[in-house]
């Protein structure tokens, strides 16, 4: 099994408990951006980097909704820490379901971070690390895009959306030296989805983040955490209609 690609770690949404805990496992010896917004607030998040062996931490101020920082954003990265090895997107929104259905505002607000941003940072990473001839690149997607739910169609609608332009990004990298993960992950228990019961199948982040940074040394193009999701998907399409609308979330 190889290791992950040269060079410096950066990761988008430097408090998410799922990539702090991939990044955990590869930053030994390397160089880690975490990019968040209130960066001079990650304190806790760079000690716990350094504590796992990474060899600096640095942290820039990033907003994932505001389009035009990126790509002057991580030009900048590139420029000042060198080639990029590992980029893994881990910032994103659940929302709310019942206001996104009476404010299209806030409907828009949820596919605004969710697709829209990821698709943004997602062509300047690929376009940067196709100039360098290699990088990973890890994608966090979502059942919940697989077959879209009644009961949580906002935040799946972005994460079913964030699934074909990955799949269709990755099939453009083949051959440029570029790897990507898309990663299809089930309930994970953590901040993200506090106060809500967790669903048959349930992950924690550093379950997660253990299929992560596999997938990443195989250069696995995607993979369902758990690994039972698959055949249960296959399942989940043939159920009627009638009955799908009925799901929970």
């Amino acid at each position: 099994m190889r290791d992950v690609d040269d060079g410096v770690i950066v990761l988008l949404g430097g408090r998410s408990e799922i990539g702090l805990e991939v990044v955990r496992r590869i930053c030994a010896g390397r160089d880690v951006i975490l990019a968040a917004r209130r960066s001079a607030d990650l304190a806790a998040e760079c000690a716990e980097l350094r504590g796992a062996g990474a060899r600096a931490v640095h942290t820039v101020e990033f907003d994932a909704d505001d389009l035009g920082s990126h790509q002057p954003l991580l030009e900048q990265v590139a420029a000042e820490h060198g080639r990029i090895g590992v980029a893994v997107l881990a910032f994103g929104v659940l929302g709310d379901q019942a206001a996104a259905e009476r404010d299209p505002a806030a409907a828009v607000a949820v596919l605004q971070t969710d697709f829209i941003a990821q698709v943004n940072v997602l062509t300047v990473l690929a376009n940067l690390l196709r100039a360098q001839g290699s990088g990973q690149l890890v994608v966090f997607g979502s059942v919940a895009g697989v077959r879209v739910r009644r009961a949580n169609y906002v935040y799946g609608s972005g994460k079913a959306g964030l699934h074909g332009f990955a799949s269709g990004l990755s099939d453009a990298l083949h051959g440029s030296g570029v790897h990507l993960l898309l990663v299809r992950s089930g309930f994970v228990i953590g901040r993200m989805t506090a106060g809500m019961s967790p669903a048959p199948l349930s992950r924690t982040p550093d379950q997660v983040a253990e299929a992560v940074v596999t997938g990443l040394r195989r250069r696995t193009g995607q993979i369902w955490v758990p690994r039972a999701l698959g055949a249960a998907y296959v399942v989940a399409r043939l159920v009627p209609r009638a009955l799908w609308r009925r799901m929970p979330r």
